[in-house]
């Protein structure tokens, strides 16, 4: 039998500034405070899942048994068929330990031109887990995806991460250029969320 969170606040089980104001911006209609793990000085779990969901879920699960508190947590990345699946789940580790994502954006159209690929309309496609953990252990995960295409150079200083360098389906600009509530309906997040609302996981407090 599911569970229903209605608290007045989920604990955000990430460090990623970005992700967690996209995270508030999506709780904030339900009336509910986002925050984040870095906030309450939550150590970050060491990711050893080997998909989206089981490192969403190794995150929610840490931060609601530190906190006490349930914790909402998110686990994303790029994927690019072209080159066999990757970045996927080490899309924040191709961007090295200073997390600069340029450096991670070079080496996607590098690694392309290495297989005789153009970066510029490859096929891509961006992925977030997202799972509600509780203190007991218990946890529940929900997955979203967006599809389009790669576009270079980077284009755009909104967003963060890959978001320069993608564009969603349907449109011709990138993630990167659109402001904030342009993208936020389009991205994989929110239909991950909106996956998470129908479940009726998450209800107003």
């Amino acid at each position: 039998m599911a569970r229903t969170i209605a608290a007045a606040r989920l604990i955000v089980a990430s460090h990623n500034a970005g992700k967690v104001r996209e995270i508030a911006a999506l709780l904030e209609p339900l009336g509910i405070e986002a925050v984040g793990a870095g906030t309450l000085g939550l150590d970050e779990p060491e990711e050893t899942g080997d998909t989206f969901g089981a490192n969403a879920a190794l995150k929610a699960r840490a931060a609601a048994e530190a906190s006490g508190e349930p914790a909402l947590a998110d686990d994303s990345g790029l994927v690019v068929p072209a080159l066999d699946g990757a970045p996927g789940i080490y899309s924040a580790r191709w961007a090295g330990p200073g997390k600069d994502f340029r450096v991670a954006m070079e080496r996607i159209e590098s690694e392309l031109a290495a297989r005789g690929v153009a970066i510029r309309g490859a096929s891509a496609f961006f992925v977030c887990a997202l799972s509600l953990g509780w203190p007991d252990g218990r946890c529940e995960t929900v997955e979203g995806r967006v599809d389009g295409r790669l576009t270079w150079p980077p284009r755009g200083s909104h967003g963060f991460g890959y978001d320069p360098i993608f564009v969603p389906e349907g449109h011709e600009r990138s993630f990167g250029v659109m402001k904030p509530e342009e993208k936020q309906p389009l991205t994989h997040r929110a239909r991950a969320f909106e996956r998470l609302l129908a479940s009726g996981l998450l209800a107003r407090p």
